[in-house]
Order: C-alpha cells, then sequence, then structure tokens
C-alpha cells in the first residue's frame, strides 16, 4: 500500500512540480493522458519503426518485387509503398487499440485496486499549474524487483522536467521500500522517451524483437504489418537511491 509522501520540485521553467499519490478525483485526466500517449504510438510504430525492421523492409520490397512481375505495371509498384504505409499505420492503430482497451479493463480501469491498494505498488501523479500533467506507476514484480511503468506526460508539458521528477520519484520509492533493482519496457522508437530513462540511470540490457504487444490478435496481416521492438531497461538502486 503506498505511503509515500507528497514532493515538490522546480521545473526548467521555475514553476514547482508536485508529485503526489493518485486520488480518485484524477482518474479522468490520468486515462486522458495515458490514452493520448498511446495514441501517439501509431505513427511511431507505424512510419518511425519501419528503419529499425530491416526484415519489413526486406519482406515489403520482396511483395513489390512479385507484383511487378505478376503485373508489370509500373503505376500500381508506385502505389504500393504508400498502400504499405496504410496497411502498417491500420494495424498498428488496431494492435495499440487492443492494447488500450485491455489496459482500461485491468489496471487504468482501477487504479485504486492495482496500484494503491497493494503492497509494494503504487500510482503518482504531477501537477503543474494546479493542472494533473503525467502520471506514473511502480509495480513490486518480486521481493527485489520493482518495475517502472505507465509514465505518461501531457504533450502540452513536455521538456518541462515532469517526466524527470515522475522518474525519481519510482527510484525513491524503490529505496525506501529496498527494491535492489527498479526495470522497465518500452517500445517507443523515438529517441525522447530513451534519453529520459538513460538521464534516470537506466540501462539497455535487452532488446526483443517481433514483440507480442498485449492485445494483438497475432493474425498474419498484424505480423506483417506491425512489428516492433521491445527495449529492457534497468537500474541498480542502492539502500541510498544511487547507482
Amino acid at each position: 500500500m503506498a505511503t509515500e509522501s507528497n514532493k515538490r520540485l522546480k521545473a526548467q521553467n521555475g514553476q514547482t512540480i508536485l508529485v503526489r499519490e493518485f486520488k480518485l478525483e484524477d482518474k479522468s485526466e490520468v486515462q486522458r493522458i495515458f490514452h493520448e500517449g498511446l495514441m501517439e504510438m501509431i505513427p511511431d510504430t507505424a512510419i518511425m519503426g519501419l528503419r529499425h525492421h530491416p526484415e519489413s523492409l526486406l519482406l515489403y520490397t520482396a511483395i513489390t518485387a512479385v507484383c511487378f512481375a505478376i503485373t508489370m505495371c509500373w503505376w500500381l509498384i508506385g502505389l504500393l509503398p504508400a498502400f504499405v504505409v496504410c496497411l502498417r499505420y491500420f494495424y498498428s492503430r488496431r494492435v495499440i487499440h487492443g492494447y488500450l482497451r485491455r489496459a482500461m479493463s485491468t489496471d487504468m480501469g482501477d487504479i485504486e485496486g492495482h496500484y494503491m491498494k497493494k503492497t509494494g505498488s503504487c500510482l503518482w501523479v504531477a501537477e503543474l499549474e494546479g493542472k494533473v500533467v503525467g502520471t506514473v506507476a511502480a509495480a513490486g514484480l518480486s521481493d527485489d524487483v520493482v518495475e517502472l511503468l505507465r509514465m505518461c506526460v501531457d504533450r502540452r508539458y513536455r521538456r518541462c522536467g515532469v517526466g524527470v521528477v515522475l522518474g525519481q520519484k519510482v527510484l525513491q520509492f524503490a529505496a525506501t521500500h529496498r527494491y535492489s533493482s527498479v526495470v522497465l519496457g518500452t517500445t517507443a522508437y523515438t529517441t525522447a522517451p530513451h534519453q529520459l530513462y538513460k538521464r534516470l540511470g537506466f540501462r539497455c540490457v535487452r532488446v526483443t524483437n517481433g514483440h507480442i504487444t498485449p492485445g494483438s490478435t497475432q493474425s498474419l496481416p498484424e505480423q506483417i504489418f506491425y512489428r516492433v521492438r521491445h527495449y529492457h531497461y534497468s537500474r541498480k538502486i542502492t539502500s541510498n537511491g544511487q547507482h
């Protein structure tokens, strides 16, 4: 059960960020920020993720070559890249919406039950200018390991230090509860989340190519047009919260 005190820190613009435990009245704002953050993953996965998967590019090239051999139609070949991107966007959207539904039917639908009433777990919100602008959770995986998850920051308040303050709160929580390490996972391809985790002292320990996203049906079209890497990060914790 969460018993952490509130924490106030200065944002990069000089304003005060308050990090406090989740309250029931925060639920709609927390869910909104979580939803909007997930929706940003759709173009990130569909478009930016392409260059991270040479095996997918090779497959799309082979499909193009086969189509050309069959049709000998140049204009059709010219349209195929746009068609592939549209399919990647469609299946990315479908999988991520499936993941959202799954999350809303489990922990993000019952935040109190999953985070605030369980020993070794908690969810916090960040307030700036009197508004909830970010969220992060910690969930104990074992006596020694706690997971940082559900970190989301309202896009209007990014680059203000909100993510750093939220991450530090989880590290403080881990040290207070005598966890020896904090782990997290992300499928983000944009550099900002990875830079944040490294700034907080995490290091990438493993990458899973072809990660199966919860909520995915694993149909053949999904396997062709939706493919992500899962980056596993870890950070050791000592009694004073440092490396």
